[in-house]
């Protein structure tokens, strides 16, 4: 299935070359195709049917142009100025269609914590929910917003080991409105 709106050959990385690389480092996911998804409200009828912790992602950057991609519980609510203040940073903004190919090279609607193997570390921090993190499963995007993968998160600790990453797991219930 494929979201006829983007040019997959135009990504850095495609979906098929992050599963190939999930399938190489030996992390055991289960792969659903399902229409393009755009929001959090347009993914709740397929994500009722598969059994995961269920994320949204959020592509931000600050006016001193530092990124950052927040993962966390499709269900946990954020106030960006707390967030920005639990980060100790100042006004956050959404990343741009184009910055969000230049930095994740990702589309609009297929934000994953999966994109960051398309930014160096130096150029993209990465948050993730600690409650999103103790779950059993977790579904993500595998770069585009017409499959969802479920897998353990401690293997999203192993595979963002292998990209140089290190992300930040943190509580966020203190930026809740």
């Amino acid at each position: 299935m494929q979201d006829t709106k983007n040019d997959i050959s135009k990504m850095p990385t495609t979906p098929q070359t992050m599963l190939d690389r999930l399938n190489k480092e030996s992390i055991k996911f289960d792969l659903y195709e399902h229409e393009a998804l755009f929001t959090v409200e347009q993914s709740k009828h397929v994500d009722a049917t598969i059994p995961a912790h269920h994320t949204r992602n959020m592509f931000l950057r600050t006016k001193k142009k530092q990124n950052f991609l927040i993962t966390l519980s499709h269900d946990t609510p954020i106030d960006l100025k707390k967030l920005a203040e639990l980060l100790n940073v100042k006004n956050f903004s959404f990343g741009s269609t184009d910055r969000l190919m230049q930095i994740l090279g990702v589309y609009p609607g297929s934000v994953t914590p999966l994109s960051a193997i398309n930014a160096a570390p130096s150029d993209l921090q990465v948050i993730l929910e600690e409650k999103m993190m103790r779950a059993d499963k977790i579904a993500v995007h595998p770069l585009i917003n017409t499959m969802t993968i479920t897998f353990n998160p401690n293997d999203l600790l192993q595979l963002y080991k292998s990209y140089n990453h290190t992300p930040i797991i943190l509580d966020l219930n203190s930026a809740a409105p």
